[in-house]
């Protein structure tokens, strides 16, 4: 389970959250939806440790996560899905997806590779894909290798931010396809949206958020 209590978060002199709290049960699709400029995706960022937390604590498990000095997350369990996919334009699907397991887990390419080429094949993409760059894919085929970076560092949680943004009715449906496959495995996840009718379809709960006057 994740809990987030007493939360506050400012940029300069504008509160984006003051003594917020969050818990995300095991297994749970949780939708944050509303506006833009309601925090949703500071949010994300921050339980993935992208982004500093002015105070609060953040546990999982029963947890407490530990903090650096800039009172950055430096453990967390969340693995991010970028709205912009964030792929390297100069490597291929399976390089993207192998370098930080390589570099931060200590895995062996042979390894790497072969835990790729599987999530691959679990999301519908084959050998082709894995060998192309990033520019010949489709915005759902990025989509697909994104999450499949994120799956490979074997995330507690899952979060996505906007994952259906310029995304047509068809590949809308099949990344909320991926999210509720992906909950068969048991796997929590955190959906940031500005699409209503995506996270009714999706989610368990959802968390409606308003820019703060």
């Amino acid at each position: 389970m994740l809990e987030v209590k007493n939360l506050d978060k400012k940029f300069k002199e504008r509160v984006i959250f003051d003594n917020f709290a969050l818990t995300v049960a095991d297994g749970e699709i949780l939708a944050i939806a509303g506006p833009s400029g309601g925090g949703k995706t500071t949010l994300l960022r921050m339980l993935a440790g992208l982004e500093s937390i002015d105070s609060g604590t953040v546990s999982f498990d029963g947890k407490e996560l530990e903090f650096d000095s800039e009172r950055y997350v430096s453990n967390s369990p969340l693995g991010f899905v970028f709205q912009d996919f964030q792929l390297f334009p100069h490597m291929t699907v399976m390089e993207n997806l192998t370098l930080s397991p390589i570099q931060t887990q200590n895995l062996s390419k042979a390894e790497a590779d072969k835990k790729a080429a599987s999530l691959l094949k679990s999301l519908g993409l084959d050998e082709e894909h894995a060998k192309a760059y990033p520019y010949s894919l489709s915005g759902g085929q990025k989509q697909r290798v994104a999450l499949a970076r994120a799956m490979m560092m074997d995330p507690q949680v899952i979060g996505y931010d906007e994952p259906t943004s310029a995304l047509d009715p068809e590949l809308r449906n099949q990344v909320a396809d991926l999210i509720l496959e992906n909950k068969k495995l048991g796997i929590t996840q955190i959906v940031v949206t500005h699409d209503l009718d995506f996270a009714e379809k999706i989610a368990d709960n959802i968390l409606k958020v308003n820019p703060r006057v």
